[in-house]
């Protein structure tokens, strides 16, 4: 059975509370735009296109039911609401991405004459409806694009070790993943001989998480402490690092989970290939580079306790940022539904889809 974190039908949302996991799977309902603001700045979803998923599908299920007399009305709701959903984590381009092209989509339906109010509300939630599927065509194109990639470093007919860190499956998108999406395509190859993934500290979503997905489909994994990567490396002969990203600027500079720059680190120094898995909305063309992304820092609860029993001793200060960046120089690709890229690729390949868009 195909693992869901989120369940959308006949404008019900549902999503797997991955607060509970991996003791519980229960889904909670969200009803609005409040419930959704909440379900992404609790973490009861996470990774940046579950977010934008769910925050823009929070806002569909609270306007269906509305009945919009005039389109300006519904363009400063959808515009307000929007921009709201965005300041639930910051950090995750995709949200911002969503909600700029939804944003775009209301401009121009409210300036069409030919468009009743009814219609433009309807076109709206189609236009958000269609994220769903077009998230998960994208994951397995990432998945294929990737699992190609690595392979071509290997010798032909030879299985594969690969580390992850965080979690960057179907609880992170709509289903099937981005890293965990190229895990899932090596393992349906028969080229995946084993999976490492990291606790990932101090949310534990590789622990919690990730190891709950590849324990429910039944690939080959171990867990690891955070600290015993460079260790791991020297002991296990990892062939590739396939990390998330929670936004890339356009250097290649990646923005992802704690603890995935010092990981990059230790690749490089011992030789292992590292890339990052995301879909192409992920990347910020905005910010030149990473020194211009914004990082959330999170509760000092989450580093000084663990199921709300104190770990750290009293008194202690605690910094909890919950991403790094890793520089350009030490990716070895990015691999995204349009391809994987050097991650100085990126812009070049930017400026000629808009060229092509435009001519």
């Amino acid at each position: 059975m195909t693992l869901k974190s989120i369940r959308y039908e006949s404008g019900k949302l549902e999503i797997l509370d991955q607060l509970l996991l991996p003791s519980q799977s229960q889904y909670i309902e969200v009803k609005g735009v409040e419930d959704g603001w909440r379900a992404i700045h609790k973490m009861h979803v996470r990774g940046a296109p579950a977010i934008a998923i769910v925050g823009c599908l929070s806002l569909a299920v609270e306007i269906q039911p509305e009945v919009f007399t005039d389109k300006k009305t519904l363009r400063q709701e959808v515009e307000g609401k929007l921009n709201y959903l965005v300041s639930a984590r910051p950090t995750a381009v995709n949200m911002k991405l969503a909600a700029d092209e939804l944003i775009s989509l209301v401009n121009a339906l409210d300036k069409d004459e030919t468009v009743s109010a009814e219609q433009m509300k309807l076109k709206f939630l189609s236009a958000i409806e269609t994220m769903l599927d077009k998230d998960i065509i994208d994951n397995r194109a990432i998945g294929d694009a990737g699992a190609k990639a690595i392979l071509s470093h290997c010798p032909k007919d030879s299985m594969v070790r690969i580390l992850t860190h965080c979690n960057t499956g179907s609880l992170a998108t709509a289903g099937y993943g981005t890293a965990l999406g190229v895990i899932r395509s090596l393992h349906s190859l028969k080229r995946l001989e084993h999976v490492y993934c990291t606790e990932t500290r101090p949310y534990n979503q590789g622990a919690r998480l990730t190891a709950y997905e590849l324990v429910h489909d039944k690939i080959p994994a171990t867990l690891v402490c955070d600290s015993m990567v460079s260790a791991l490396m020297r002991a296990r002969n990892i062939t590739a690092v396939v990390v998330g990203a929670d936004r890339v600027a356009t250097n290649g500079d990646t923005a992802n989970k704690i603890g995935t720059y010092q990981i990059a680190v230790v690749a490089k120094h011992h030789g292992v290939l590292f890339y990052v898995a995301a879909p192409f909305t992920s990347i910020d063309f905005s910010i030149p580079s990473g020194e211009h992304i914004l990082i959330e820092e999170r509760p000092e609860h989450e580093m000084s306790h663990v199921a709300d029993h104190r770990i750290a001793a009293t008194g202690i200060s605690c910094w909890n940022p919950a991403f790094d960046v890793t520089p350009a120089s030490l990716i070895t690709g990015i691999i995204t539904e349009k391809g994987v890229f050097g991650p100085g690729e990126l812009m070049q390949h930017h400026k000629n889809s808009s060229d092509f868009l435009h001519s």
